[in-house]
Formats: C-alpha cells, sequence, structure tokens
C-alpha cells in the first residue's frame, strides 16, 4: 500500500483525544455525580423538570424520590407532543431530530428524540473516542487513506411536520456527519438512505467493488450479508482480494460471538482488527478499549447518568437503582439512563455485567424482556452464547443464527428448551452438539443446572437445524429487514419459535 500522509495527521489528532479518555479510568463516579445535577439544571424550567420539581434536587436519593423509573410508554405522550411541534417539554434545546426504533419484539415504532447535544456530545463524541482507541492501539494505521463503510438503517428521513424529521438513527448520523468524515465515507448518501433494504445491498455492493475500503462499521448479522453478496459479485474467495487494505471492522447491535469465526474467514489476514462499540437509538454507551477483550469501558462523561437495577430485584418495570458507584462485579444488571436529549431515569432494556470498576468496564448479558424463565433457570443471552461457542469450538461447527423458547410442561412430560439454529455447516454428530451445549449451560447457570437435575423440571435441549435463510425470512416477513434488526434470541413464550419452525418446514 502507498504511503498516505493524510492517515498519520488523522491519526495524531485523534490521538489527542487520549486524555480526556482516561479520565474515565479514575474518575468516572466523580463525573457521573457532576453530571446528574448538570442534565436536572440545563432541564429544571422544561415542563418535565417543573412537574417533578428538578429546582428541588439535590442529591441523588431525591432524585429517585422524585423521578419514577419509566419506559417508552411512560414517555410517549409526552414525546408526541414534541413531534406536533411542542418544546421544552423534556429539554429545553430544539428538538427535531427522532430516531425512529421497533425495538425487536414489538411492531409498534417508537420515536426517541435526539437532540443537537446529544448527536455532538454523545454519538459522535462516542465516534471519536472510538477512532481514539484504535489510533493510539495501532498508531501506523492507514485507515484513513481510504473510505469507512458504514452500513445503516433501512429508512430515510422522513417528515412529521416542517420542523420535525424521523428516521434510523444511521440515517440521522449520516445527515449530520462532520465534512471531514462525510468525504471519506462510502457509500454515498444517496445509496446509504435508500428505503428498501434489499435493493440497497445490491446497490452497495456494486457501488463499494472497486473503491479502497479500510474500515467497516455495522452490525454483524448485515455486514454479513453484504460481503457475502460482494463475493458473489467479484468472484473472490475473500474480502481482502477485495479490500487489501482493509484494516477494521468496528461492530455493535448485537453479540459478536456467533458470527466471529464466519468473519474471520472472510477475512483472513492477521492485519485485521475487530473492535466492539455499545451504543443504541439512544446514545453511546461504551467502547472495548483493549485488543481481545470482550469487556466494554463505561462511557460516563458522554451526556448519559447511569442507573442499574438488579435483576434479581426486578419486577418487569421497575426496582431499587444504584448509582454507578454502588455496583457490584458480577451481578447482572438492568440499565436506566437519564440522557441529554431528555429521557428521565428510561429503561433501555439491556442487560449488563460489570467486570472491573477501576475502571468501569461492562459485557453486554442479554435484554431484560429476552430470556427463558418457565421453571426457575432464569436462562439469559449470555449463557446461551457461552454454550453455543462451547459446543462450535469442540465440534468446529459455526452457528450463523439461532433462536429458543421454553416447551411447557404436559400430562406426563417435563419441560424443555427449544431452539433453532442454522448452521453454516451442520455438525455430523448432532447428539454431540447438544451434549456438550446442554452441559455448557449447567456450567455456566446453576439454576439450569437445577432445573436439568434428573430431568426433574427440564429435560434435554430439543435442537432443530434451521434451513439456510430461515432467520432472513422471518425479518423479510416481518418488515425488518437491515438495521439493527434482529430476530430475538430468547423468548419466555411459544409465538416465535412456532412461526420459525413453520417457516422452517
Amino acid at each position: 500500500m502507498q504511503f498516505n500522509p493524510v492517515s498519520p495527521l488523522i491519526s495524531f489528532a485523534m490521538r489527542r483525544r487520549l486524555p480526556g479518555i482516561e479520565k474515565l479510568y479514575s474518575q468516572a463516579a466523580d463525573i457521573q455525580n457532576q453530571l446528574l445535577f448538570d442534565l436536572l439544571h440545563k432541564a429544571r424550567n422544561t415542563t418535565f423538570g417543573k412537574t417533578h420539581g428538578f429546582e428541588d434536587i439535590h442529591n441523588y436519593q431525591t432524585y429517585t424520590q422524585q423521578v419514577p423509573i419509566a419506559d417508552y410508554h411512560d414517555f410517549e405522550p409526552l414525546i408526541t407532543r414534541i413531534r406536533q411541534g411542542e418544546q421544552n417539554v423534556l429539554w429545553p434545546t430544539h428538538i427535531k431530530w427522532f430516531a425512529k426504533s421497533s425495538g425487536t419484539t414489538a411492531s409498534k415504532s417508537k420515536f426517541l428524540p435526539v437532540s443537537s447535544e446529544a448527536i455532538e456530545d454523545c454519538h459522535f463524541k462516542g465516534g471519536k473516542d472510538l477512532l481514539a482507541i484504535y489510533c493510539t492501539q495501532h498508531p501506523d494505521t492507514q485507515m484513513f487513506s481510504g473510505f469507512s463503510l458504514r452500513l445503516g438503517g433501512s429508512t430515510s428521513i422522513n417528515s412529521t411536520n416542517h420542523e420535525s424529521y424521523f428516521g434510523d438513527l444511521s440515517a440521522l448520523m449520516i445527515e449530520n456527519l462532520p465534512f471531514w468524515i462525510e468525504i471519506r465515507s462510502t457509500p454515498n448518501q444517496r445509496i446509504a438512505l435508500m428505503a428498501e433494504w434489499e435493493s440497497k445491498i445490491e446497490a452497495i455492493s456494486k457501488h463499494v467493488i472497486h473503491q479502497n475500503v479500510t474500515s467497516l462499521f455495522g452490525v454483524p448479522s448485515w455486514m454479513l450479508v453484504l460481503c457475502k453478496r460482494i463475493l458473489e459479485i467479484t468472484g473472490k474467495k475473500h474480502m481482502h482480494e477485495v479490500w487489501p487494505n482493509m484494516e477494521l471492522y468496528s461492530h455493535g447491535g448485537v453479540s459478536f460471538t456467533p458470527y466471529r469465526q464466519q468473519f474471520e474467514a472472510l477475512f483472513p489476514d492477521s492485519k485485521m482488527n475487530y473492535l466492539e462499540t455499545y451504543n443504541a437509538s439512544e446514545g453511546f454507551f461504551a467502547i472495548q478499549d483493549q485488543p481481545h477483550s470482550d469487556e466494554l469501558l463505561l462511557l460516563a462523561n458522554h451526556g448519559i447518568f447511569y442507573e442499574f437495577i438488579p435483576m434479581d430485584q426486578f419486577d418487569g418495570k421497575s426496582g431499587p437503582a444504584v448509582c454507578l458507584a454502588d455496583v457490584e462485579m458480577g451481578k447482572n444488571y438492568a440499565m436506566v439512563i437519564t440522557t441529554n436529549s431528555g429521557l428521565w431515569r428510561y429503561l433501555i432494556g439491556d442487560t449488563v455485567r460489570f467486570t472491573s470498576k477501576s475502571p468501569y468496564r461492562l459485557q453486554i448479558t442479554g435484554r431484560t424482556k429476552h430470556f427463558i424463565n418457565a421453571f426457575g433457570e432464569e436462562l439469559i443471552i449470555d449463557n446461551a452464547e457461552r454454550a453455543i461457542k462451547k459446543a462450535c469450538d469442540t465440534l468446529g461447527v459455526v452457528v450463523k443464527e439461532y433462536s429458543g423458547a421454553p416447551v411447557f410442561m404436559s400430562e406426563g412430560a417435563t419441560g424443555a428448551h427449544e431452539w433453532l439454529m442454522e448452521f453454516d455447516t451442520p455438525p455430523t454428530d448432532m447428539d454431540a452438539f447438544i451434549e456438550i451445549f446442554d452441559n455448557e449451560l449447567k456450567t455456566v447457570n446453576s439454576d439450569y443446572e437445577a432445573k436439568r437435575h434428573k430431568n426433574m423440571a427440564l429435560r434435554r435441549p430439543i435442537v432443530h437445524i434451521g434451513k439456510s435463510g430461515v432467520f432472513y425470512q422471518w425479518l423479510k416477513n416481518n418488515n425488518k429487514l437491515g438495521g439493527q434488526h434482529k430476530v430475538p434470541r430468547l423468548v419466555n413464550n411459544r409465538d416465535l419459535m412456532e412461526a420459525l419452525l413453520d417457516l422452517n418446514k
């Protein structure tokens, strides 16, 4: 690759952000405490601030007493008022952008307010810190000598009225990109904001195959679809034959564990690097700051105040929350956020576990509504990911997609967990796969192990081999192609599993 002087200059500029990031290693709890009062002070004269007495809140305990934990349903009437043109409702600065999100199971769309502060001081700041971390770890990077491919959502910007616009968060970010990022990004806005997903994949594939793409940003499941289509078009064996200077894939949205082997096959060159992020429509939360680690550094100074409800005390809507300073390592928490877009004590629906308090690093363990607990086994996505990885590593196979659900007890039969798994190559010995999978679930989840003891409550898992494309077809049938959409990994009822099995016939 020919040396390009632009890349070292941008890399140097990014590395100058490091002192700000290093404050997170020693001052995160203090930063969070100050941030809460900054947010309360700024919003004290909003409709929400006056209703909940922000002027009288002088400590965290009072904040928890005067402001209840809430979900989207609670905020929806106020958000609707903002979308219709009313301002100073949840946040004092003008709100004109709304990130449209349908979640993973509900068909009803959510419209989450995105302030100018959230764009600049949360989303873009998180993106810049990501680059700063990468450039510090790879000071000789030539990433900025080529194009960055961002695979965003499938919804273009739409207008509610003359002052209100909505779309996927990725579309909103594309609309607001700084010029120095936009000129090094691909595809162009016309293609990037196409609404029809399959046409969009085709257009992107043909647009980028002759470009010098050096970095990728997007959800693993959809990035795989794009890369495989590019290989089909070009006839190449792997992606480094298409993009020889590719060096970074920054991913988020879903766990990377089920996809790592597939990406390593697509990008076999040892120079390829992977960097995980934890961001959503509500904010940019955490970044992988250590190579070869799945722990993520919590971004405590990016306009979001965090609280955490222990999952063993979570009642489905609320529970006793603790601030960052009081979290315990190894405990599973539901995450609650207060944002610089006006979401106050908002239950985002994710669960996390802290692996370190100095600095504060965490792992995403699942969703508050995505688990199987039909028999008291409290199986979460993290358990399933670990067990699948163990079985795959042992037998040398790859699970592309999966979903699990309970089989309820019936007369004469104990319960079970039923799984549909789409393999890259199915195991030659399915019984061995199930045995390893089952045993690892027992290892990582003592409640599951207890329910499996002598088949008292749970019998051996039922695992079906999914037809190629069955999960993609479900997403397509439910208008969920692209962006952050994915098939729920775990569901505590039979509805999704029955629909998947019907497609798999």
